[in-house]
């Protein structure tokens, strides 16, 4: 065959094997491995470039009659089955004979596992064909990322009886993790939805097998029930009135005691109400909001980045901020029912934080152009409440403003 003239004659040079796989799940692999290439350089809305790819290949391959070009012509109207044209594909003369077993399967398991805090949630469900011509049972996987909002990758092989092993003694072997028997459901729609945004990101996971596995997966998981509506999705955040009592009631705990902030009062209030505040305002920024996760990656997210990207603090604030996060992980953990062992490694892996806290905060360098101007304004005593103030000051500044990019 001479070089491919389109990348859909690229595709068909790349599946002219297709018809001497050994199964419609060899198959399946395959054309979703061929597709993940357009998913993986897709700038955004890759599921829709995936789905108007297989509409251009069908169109375009319609009068091909090789046992390769109608096999690959089936596999993807099985994979993207919304695609325009994929309705009317019919298996070619020369059809292997575990053609008709493309997309047939039914599910036979459902569980998920995860670390005990909450940053990460796996979903393992296992298929079978309705032949066993079809080939072998098999399992799909997906990553949730709780703290990224996003599924992070996913995975689709076997034997699935070997990928639930495994899992399960991984997990056994851990006491921060768990697993449980799952609804079908609820993967539907957690993955689903993790899934979407995922679809949209202008730059993938860089590693796992997100691309080569997508089209398949969506495949598969199209197959799960539904949930049904508002019975899953992301939380609300707070309501004003809900933060106030959760505050209340975090004050008058042991924990707040523990780390000695019921004693605070004078000036230092202030300060442990804004340090307080912005835990909840941290909590808020997440695509599932739950004030009461910390762990010690969200600790960090909080501790080291955000917090120096999004407030300004002062000396009081700085000195404050490590002892309140402390007592509120302890709290929260407490709360959420979580050993102690788990409550230990947040707590002491805030502690190692702190010192590189009080770096960032003395730098500066993680700061967001807005909050180095207003601390700078801070610094210099202007009142950010008199617009007048305010005004000069921003014309005094206008040039350094603009080159930092405020």
């Amino acid at each position: 065959m001479g070089t491919p003239q389109t990348p859909y004659d690229a595709v068909l040079h790349a599946a002219r094997d297709v018809a001497k796989l050994d199964s419609a799940l060899d198959a399946e692999m395959l054309g979703a491995a061929l597709l993940g290439s357009v998913y993986a350089v897709a700038e955004t809305g890759r599921e829709a470039a995936v789905r108007e790819f297989v509409a251009g290949f069908l169109a375009a391959t319609s009068r091909r009659r090789t046992a390769a070009a109608t096999t690959i012509r089936s596999v993807f109207a099985t994979l993207v089955p919304d695609a325009a044209g994929a309705d009317r594909v019919r298996p070619g003369a020369a059809a292997p004979v575990w053609s008709g077993q493309l997309g047939r399967v039914h599910l036979t398991g459902c569980w998920s596992y995860g670390d005990v805090y909450g940053d990460q949630t796996s979903y393992l469900a296992t298929f079978a064909y309705d032949d066993a011509s079809g080939g072998p049972e098999h399992a799909l996987v997906a990553l949730v990322d709780h703290n990224i909002g996003i599924t992070k990758d996913v995975f689709v092989g076997g034997p699935a009886a070997r990928v639930i092993d495994q899992v399960r003694q991984m997990c056994e072997g851990d006491d921060l993790t768990w697993f449980r028997e799952e609804q079908p459901a609820r993967m539907h729609t957690e993955v689903g939805r993790h899934l979407a945004v995922t679809d949209d990101l202008s730059e993938l996971p860089g590693e796992g097998s997100l691309a080569t596995d997508r089209a398949l997966v969506g495949a598969r998981l199209a197959l799960l029930p539904a949930g049904r509506a508002g019975s899953a999705g992301p939380a609300e955040p707070l309501t004003s009135a809900e933060r106030t009592e959760l505050v209340r009631r975090f004050l008058a705990a042991p924990e707040a005691a523990r780390f000695g902030l019921d004693t605070i009062d004078g000036g230092e209030l202030a300060s442990l109400h804004f340090c307080i505040s912005l835990l909840l305002d941290h909590a808020a920024s997440f695509t599932d909001p739950d004030p009461m996760r910390w762990s010690p990656t969200v600790a960090g997210l909080f501790l080291l980045d955000w917090v120096h990207r999004r407030a300004v603090l002062d000396m009081d604030d700085a000195a404050l901020l490590p002892r309140v996060l402390r007592a509120w992980a302890a709290y929260a953990s407490r709360k959420r029912g979580l050993s102690e062992q788990a409550a230990a490694q947040t707590d002491e892996a805030i502690e190692e934080m702190v010192p590189e806290f009080a770096r960032l905060y003395t730098t500066g360098e993680r700061r967001s152009p807005a909050t180095a101007a207003v601390a700078q304004l801070m610094a210099d005593g202007v009142d950010p409440d008199d617009p007048a103030a305010l005004d000069a000051w921003i014309e005094a500044n206008r040039h350094r403003l603009a080159d930092d990019g405020a």
